[in-house]
C-alpha cells in the first residue's frame, strides 16, 4: 500500500508472524509503537515507497458483522458491532494521544539518584592542593570518581498527563472498529459452563485452535466476567490476555493479533461505545445545561425579591 505525501495516515499492521501494531506513517518519517516501553524511529522513507512490514489497514469506522462461533468451533450465527470512530483526518491523532497517555501514566516516576551534595562523605579534602604532583581534588564524592554523585540524574517526578474521558473512549472504539473491519475479531458464545468441572489449560488451548486462533500469536479475550476456572485455565498461556470492562485498555487492543468477544461483551461494547452511547452523552449535557440555567434564573429572582424588600423598608 503506497503512502502518499499529502495524506499521512495511522495504520494498524497485522501479519501471521507479528501482532497488531500502531503505525504513524508520513512522507518524512515512520514511527512504530510496537514495544510497550519504547518508541523507535526509523530512517526517512520516500513518499513512493510503501511502509515496511505486512499488510496495512487504515483506521476507519463502519458497521462490522462478526461471525459467532460455538465452543466446538461451528458457526452458529452473526453479530453486528457498530461503534463510534474518529473522523479519518483526526483518527491517527486521537489514537496516538490515547496510547501515549496510557503508557506514560503507568510510569511510577520513582527513579532517584544522589548528587554530590547528597552522597555521604567527601567533606574533607583528600590531599593538599599543591606539591603532590596529582590533579587537584576537593572531594572524594566528585562525579568523576566511582561512588560520587550523579550529574543531572533522574529525580522522582510525576509523569502523568491528562486526557479527556470522551477522547479516550473514542480512541478505544476507533481501534476496536478498525480490528473488526479488518476481520481480526470474532464472537464466541459464553464458555464459562464448559469449565465447570475444573480448570484445564489443555482444553482452553484446544478451544482456541477450534476458533481459528494460534496459541503462539497474541490474542485478547473480552468477557464481562471471568470465572475462577476460566482464569486458571488461561493464565498459563503467555500470549493470551483476558480483559474485562474494568481492564479494557488501548494498548492490549493494538498489541493483540486477534480479538475475541463473548456475546455479553459485544452487547457491552455496543452500549458503551456505540452511537446510542454518544446520543446519551449529548442528552445528559443538554439536560445539565438546562438545569444550570434554571438555577441561575431562580437565583436572580431571589436577589430581586431581596432588593425589593430592602427598598420598601
Amino acid at each position: 500500500m503506497p503512502i502518499s505525501a499529502a495524506s499521512p495516515s495511522l495504520c494498524l499492521s497485522s501479519s501471521s508472524s507479528s501482532s497488531s501494531s500502531l503505525w504513524w506513517c508520513s512522507s518524512s518519517s515512520l514511527f512504530l509503537l510496537a514495544s510497550p516501553l519504547r518508541t523507535q524511529r526509523k530512517s526517512p522513507l520516500p513518499s513512493s515507497r510503501p511502509c515496511k512490514g505486512a499488510a496495512l489497514r487504515v483506521v476507519r469506522s463502519e458497521l462490522a458483522t462478526l461471525p459467532v462461533l460455538s465452543f466446538s468451533g461451528e458457526k452458529v450465527g452473526e453479530a453486528a458491532l457498530e461503534l463510534r470512530s474518529a473522523p479519518p483526518d483526526t483518527a491517527r491523532a486521537v489514537v496516538h494521544r490515547a496510547l501515549v497517555t496510557d503508557r506514560q501514566n503507568r510510569r511510577r516516576g520513582t527513579a532517584s539518584t544522589l548528587t554530590r551534595a547528597e552522597v555521604r562523605g567527601g567533606g574533607r579534602k583528600p590531599y593538599p592542593q599543591k606539591k603532590t604532583g596529582r590533579a587537584r581534588l576537593g572531594s572524594q564524592r566528585t562525579p568523576l570518581r566511582p561512588g560520587g554523585g550523579v550529574v543531572f540524574g533522574p529525580k522522582p517526578r510525576d509523569w502523568s498527563i491528562k486526557i479527556n474521558r470522551k477522547e479516550k473512549r473514542l480512541a478505544i472504539s476507533t481501534a476496536l472498529a478498525s480490528a473488526a473491519a479488518a476481520a481480526d475479531a470474532l464472537v464466541v458464545e459464553d464458555f464459562e459452563d464448559q469449565f465447570a468441572g475444573g480448570p484445564k489449560t489443555k482444553d482452553f488451548v484446544a478451544a482456541m485452535r477450534r476458533w481459528g486462533l494460534d496459541p503462539k500469536q497474541k490474542a485478547a479475550f473480552l468477557v464481562t466476567d471471568v470465572s475462577d476456572n476460566v482464569r486458571l485455565s488461561s493464565r498459563n498461556i503467555g500470549t493470551l490476555k483476558m480483559l474485562t470492562p474494568r481492564t479494557l485498555n488501548l494498548f492490549d487492543i493494538l498489541d493483540a493479533h486477534k480479538l475475541v468477544f463473548t456475546r455479553s461483551a459485544l452487547d457491552y461494547l455496543n452500549s458503551m461505545y456505540g452511537e446510542d452511547a454518544a446520543d446519551a452523552d449529548l442528552g445528559d449535557e443538554e439536560y445539565d445545561d438546562d438545569d444550570d440555567n434554571e438555577e441561575e434564573l431562580l437565583l436572580l429572582e431571589g436577589r430581586d425579591q431581596v432588593d425589593a424588600g430592602d427598598g420598601s423598608s
